[in-house]
């Protein structure tokens, strides 16, 4: 089987991880949501572990935290108003960290994002992280990309669940998750393997 070169390749795109110290971490929809109930993932808890390292490593670093929500509305899984759609106690915020409540998968979207990015002088790196890798972690990351900025996913921090594929067959979440990951990794940004992968080499 031949592999293709990434489109970062070919368009020469830096490939090296940033430092965390001099990026911005996007801690994305660390909610209780996806820890039980219908929206529970496969492998959060690590995942939600492997993030709160990160955040502490971050903290540590003097880096930049934005906490980033997913509002529903009242009575679902997502709904922020409530525990179920809580950012989770491990990952919670403290005081100076800001938080950015949106409604669709790009955190770009409809949000303040960018506005409190500049307003903390954020370079061009950003440290993403969070719920689900497929969707909103992607999604952000492309949003990212088309905003200039040069987002790395942490893969060890992030998780997502199993779906059924157009043919009918089951995609396990392993599958999805090397997927989204793969697709960041074409064109919209760099991913760390393992929090180490920062927090050891790049602080």
């Amino acid at each position: 089987m031949s592999v293709s070169t990434s489109l970062r390749d070919v368009i020469g795109l830096d490939n090296t991880l940033p430092r965390l110290g001099a990026a911005t971490l996007l801690m994305i929809d660390f909610q209780n949501t996806y820890r039980s109930g219908v929206m529970a993932l496969e492998g959060s808890e690590a995942a939600l572990a492997a993030g709160a390292r990160l955040l502490a490593a971050a903290r540590e670093a003097g880096t930049p935290v934005i906490h980033i929500v997913n509002d529903g509305g009242k009575g679902g899984p997502y709904d922020i108003r409530a525990e179920i759609g809580a950012i989770s106690p491990e990952v919670a915020p403290v005081e100076g960290e800001s938080v950015v409540v949106k409604q669709f998968p790009d955190a770009f979207r409809d949000t303040d994002l960018e506005k409190v990015l500049r307003g903390r002088g954020a370079g061009p790196d950003l440290v993403l992280a969070g719920f689900m890798t497929h969707m909103c972690v992607t999604f952000t990351a492309q949003g990212a990309f088309n905003h200039g900025y040069r987002p790395t996913v942490v893969a060890e921090a992030t998780a997502t669940r199993s779906l059924t594929a157009p043919d009918g067959e089951v995609l396990p979440a392993a599958a999805l998750q090397a997927a989204a990951l793969t697709t960041v990794a074409d064109l919209f940004g760099t991913v760390a393997p393992t929090v180490g992968h920062l927090a050891n080499s790049h602080i």
